[in-house]
């Protein structure tokens, strides 16, 4: 019988992105009594859950999931979590990484209360991405009043900095430092989880679907935050044209995906997402008609298929087998889309209040790592080699539910990298 040599690695281990999958990795590990080192590029965790209205599979709001992460994450003393901050590079092998990353400035510290009287005094205004730019925020801002931490940021690329300085002035708790500078640390870890997430496919470069060129047309993840209470128009779904309540709503499915043009594989997500979404209008609009023009449907699953199967037999609910080929704009602002129905084999035109396009799902970031990617910038898991793994959608497009059971798995993996055989 031979003896178990076994001799610990660096028992840290460092996970890039706090979306879902990164949270997940990272309480995982944690609470399994391993120090992580959690790093988010953002002035705020959740990512791309926390500007959702509802998530399968029990359209929950994201307070149903992250509030409770966010709890166990401050209540954990093995997790040292970093916002605003990039990992620069990760050099070295299994059980023995070195990762160089850069803290940026948010401009307010951790005296924050996030009282919100800088707020008030600010006179700059910016473009709010978490609700992609459908609204303004001071340069003072928060991302929503779930914010994790909970404090504000300034937004330096529109601050007027020492040259106003009113938030400064206003705060009793010292916490504005408008000198802020970026700094770099080094950290020594074991093993990496990339959870670096996803980003939406810029409609814009679909030019027959009309998106940035007609004010009604909009994507799934405007949409979302359209539905959602503390969006900008506090979940009352309107054509952002003229704030009219749509009597008509059109959902383009493939918007970018399955086209050697943009994205050549399917988003996986994209199809349920359109479904979810249209009972949203429905539950705000019961006279609305609703047209979804699809290449295929992808209902993954009984629970998915069976809430396709109830949206089918809604009387108001059109599902039309057929890819949108142009758009147009009618004078009143309205959208006619054009598409070949290939079950009726004859052109379909339809006019509608707003068009919502079922946009893809594409890598958020390209790792500074020794990893491998496919032609599509997806991270491939070595596991033969180890140390470094991919969870989620840094991997490939998923759901909610499939990124949690996946980075569940990625923090075993990284685990088991701490203890060298």
């Amino acid at each position: 019988m031979t003896k178990d040599n076994t001799s610990p690695a660096n028992g840290s281990i460092l996970v890039v992105g706090g979306g879902i999958s990164g949270l997940t990795t990272t309480l995982e590990a944690a609470e399994a009594g391993y120090e992580v080192f959690l790093v988010e590029n953002k002035p705020y965790l959740g990512g791309r859950v926390s500007q959702l209205n509802q998530y399968f599979p029990k359209l929950c709001p994201p307070t149903c999931g992250l509030e409770i992460n966010f709890k166990r994450i401050k209540d954990n003393r093995k997790i040292k979590v970093f916002t605003m901050a990039e990992v620069e590079k990760v050099e070295g092998s299994p059980g023995n990484y070195n990762a160089t990353i850069k803290l940026n400035p948010r401009l307010i510290n951790e005296n924050c209360t996030a009282c919100g009287e800088c707020v008030d005094v600010c006179p700059v205004e910016r473009k709010n991405d978490f609700n992609f730019d459908m609204d303004n925020t001071k340069a003072v801002y928060k991302a929503s009043e779930m914010a994790f931490p909970m404090r504000y940021t300034i937004d330096s690329s529109v601050c007027k900095g020492s040259e106003c300085g009113k938030c400064a002035d206003v705060c009793k708790y010292n916490a504005v430092e408008l000198n802020m500078e970026s700094k770099t640390l080094n950290i020594q870890v074991g093993a990496v989880v990339w959870s670096t997430g996803w980003k939406p496919y810029d409609a814009e470069q679909i030019d027959n679907l009309g998106f940035g060129k007609h004010k009604n047309i909009i994507t799934n993840m405007m949409m979302e935050r359209l539905s959602a209470p503390n969006g900008p128009t506090k979940g009352e779904i309107i054509r952002p044209s003229d704030k009219k309540a749509p009597e008509s709503v059109v959902f383009v499915q493939c918007a970018g995906s399955r086209d050697e043009n943009h994205l050549t594989y399917c988003s996986y997500i994209c199809c349920m997402a359109s479904l979810k979404q249209a009972t949203y209008v429905r539950a705000q609009y019961p006279e609305a008609k609703i047209y979804i023009f699809y290449i295929d449907l992808r209902t993954p699953g009984q629970k998915y298929e069976k809430f396709y199967k109830n949206l089918k037999e809604d009387e108001n609910v059109f599902f039309i087998k057929g890819k949108v080929a142009e758009v147009t704009e009618e004078p009143d602002g309205s959208i006619t889309v054009v598409a070949e129905d290939t079950i009726a084999g004859e052109k379909v035109r339809q006019t509608a209040d707003m068009v919502i396009l079922a946009t893809g799902m594409q890598p958020a970031a390209k790792p500074h790592a020794d990893l491998k990617v496919n032609e599509d910038g997806f991270i491939i898991n070595d596991f033969e080699k180890g140390g470094m793994f991919a969870a989620g959608c840094a991997n490939k497009p998923a759901d909610v539910v499939s990124s949690n059971q996946n980075a569940t798995g990625m923090a075993l993996k990284a685990i088991q990298t701490l203890v060298k055989r």
